[in-house]
């Protein structure tokens, strides 16, 4: 398990080519991966990218972007499950959930150490004001994910088209993620077979035949001395079997020890059904979550989930994390005879398991297959017209996001069987828009970093507050 050695046939390369992979060096970079992954999956898909394509050169950029088409395919964090794929593609399973599992641990930490102070310290007016400029300062996080989405993904018209319908779909007529991720796929999928010239896209090569000095990852999978990338029934039921006993093992422990009125039971099993429908990752699905925590559960408070993203931007990892801070917060307010702390870091650990755990199961039981139809066009074309509708719909969560942030109300409208939501013009929050205005600034014309325009947005909503202090 230490080293991979790549070795190409003869009959494809003169002479026999080595290129050994240290287990112990992927290890240390996948550590560098997990602490430079700020900026939601757009900036940590860039850190992967700049690691692993460009300056180790061990995987290709068509492998890479064939492997992130898939994970945008799959529900839950995609630049997670990219790690965890690239890490399989280098040393199988072993390197797969190591590369998986550290992406996640920083993160983990930073978000509990954050939940803590956040669920301890809330009340204080100093936290209040500070929350108060973080806020629109994650409008405009989610509006550069977007664009910086968008201009991977919509590559013709087609494309563009897809995102636009994706955002009428769910913004206008409340469809399900499932069911436009779904009728994206099944479009792409043929319409690449019915009208190929609309749906082109540029593809990576099609020839299966190893380049002798290409990327380490190819030139191995290439040369087809490998075994671990060729799908099998016995593996995919073995995979199956032991990822889905992992996932439900805690759910069934906690129902049979706490019944199911517990809030951890709840969370177990909330946070599965939403490891299952988060497609398009963190973003396409906090609206969702967030109505669900509020009006159903209780867990949060109405905009506390804004509160969280902001937490999850400022961390390393997987915004998906934010789930983590939801389910703090629910085991905190409801500890039953636990210590509140206890309950709420027993509830995180219960939320991030079931979240992540389920991430490991689609790659490796998927992985396999979609290698075997790499640079096939119809799949090509799938995959990439779920990439473009996922813009739509994280164009849905920015839109949703402003919405309940800059206006105090909103009046539902039906129209032609939309729903329209129309904000009352004298509710605005101006103090929340300037601050909202200045973030869109520093992040598009100044290209101020993520980092520094959360910070110094949160310090304006300080300087605001404490100018409205000291002047009443």
């Amino acid at each position: 398990m230490d080293n991979h050695y790549v070795t190409s046939e003869k009959s494809e390369c003169e002479g026999t080519l080595s290129v050994p992979i240290s287990f112990r060096e992927a290890f240390w970079v996948w550590v560098k991966v997990a602490l430079n992954s700020f900026g939601g999956p757009a900036g940590q898909i860039s850190v992967m990218h700049r690691y692993l394509v460009e300056e180790k050169r061990w995987i290709s950029e068509s492998r890479f972007l064939h492997a992130l088409n898939y994970c945008m395919l799959l529900p839950g964090p995609e630049a997670q499950q990219l790690a965890t794929y690239i890490g399989w593609l280098l040393h199988r399973t072993p390197g797969g959930i190591v590369a998986g599992t550290l992406f996640v641990i920083p993160g983990f930490l930073f978000m509990l150490l954050l939940s803590i102070l956040y669920a301890g310290y809330h009340n204080l007016s100093i936290v209040q004001w500070l929350f108060f400029g973080l806020k629109p300062a994650v409008l405009a996080i989610v509006l550069e994910a977007v664009l910086r989405i968008g201009r991977r993904a919509l590559k013709n018209r087609t494309m563009v088209a897809f995102a636009a319908l994706a955002f009428v779909a769910i913004f206008f007529y409340d469809v399900p993620f499932p069911i436009i991720i779904l009728s994206a796929a099944v479009i792409g999928f043929l319409g690449q077979r019915v009208m190929p010239q609309a749906f082109a896209l540029k593809h990576g090569t099609t020839d299966n035949k190893p380049d002798c000095n290409g990327p380490a990852v190819d030139v191995m999978l290439d040369s087809g001395n490998v075994s671990h990338v060729r799908p099998s029934l016995s593996g995919s039921l073995r995979v199956l079997l032991v990822w889905s006993s992992l996932w439900f093992a805690p759910i069934i422990v906690i129902y049979l020890f706490l019944g199911s009125q517990s809030v951890f039971f709840q969370q177990g099993v909330f946070f599965s059904q939403t490891a299952v429908v988060t497609f398009g990752g963190a973003y396409a699905v906090l609206a969702y979550v967030a109505q669900q925590a509020v009006e159903s559960y209780g867990w949060l408070k109405p905009g506390e989930m804004l509160d969280g993203l902001g937490l999850a931007e400022t961390t390393p990892g997987p915004l998906i994390l934010v789930l983590q801070f939801v389910g703090f917060l629910g085991g905190y307010r409801n500890p039953g005879t636990l210590d509140p702390l206890l309950a709420g870091t027993l509830a995180s650990v219960i939320t991030v398991w079931v979240t992540f755990v389920p991430c490991f199961l689609w790659i490796f039981l998927g992985a396999p297959y979609i290698e075997t139809l790499r640079g096939n066009r119809s799949l090509s074309t799938a995959m990439s017209s779920i990439t473009a509708a996922v813009v739509g719909v994280v164009l849905n969560l920015a839109v949703w996001f402003t919405l309940n942030t800059i206006f105090g109300s909103l009046r539902n409208v039906k129209f032609f069987g939309a729903n329209l939501q129309i904000p009352v013009i004298e509710t605005i929050n101006w103090p929340s828009l300037v601050i909202a205005i200045v973030a869109l600034l520093a992040l598009f014309k100044f290209k101020i970093g993520m980092i520094y325009t959360i910070a110094g947005c949160a310090l304006l909503g300080v300087a605001y507050h404490l100018l409205i202090t000291l002047m009443s």
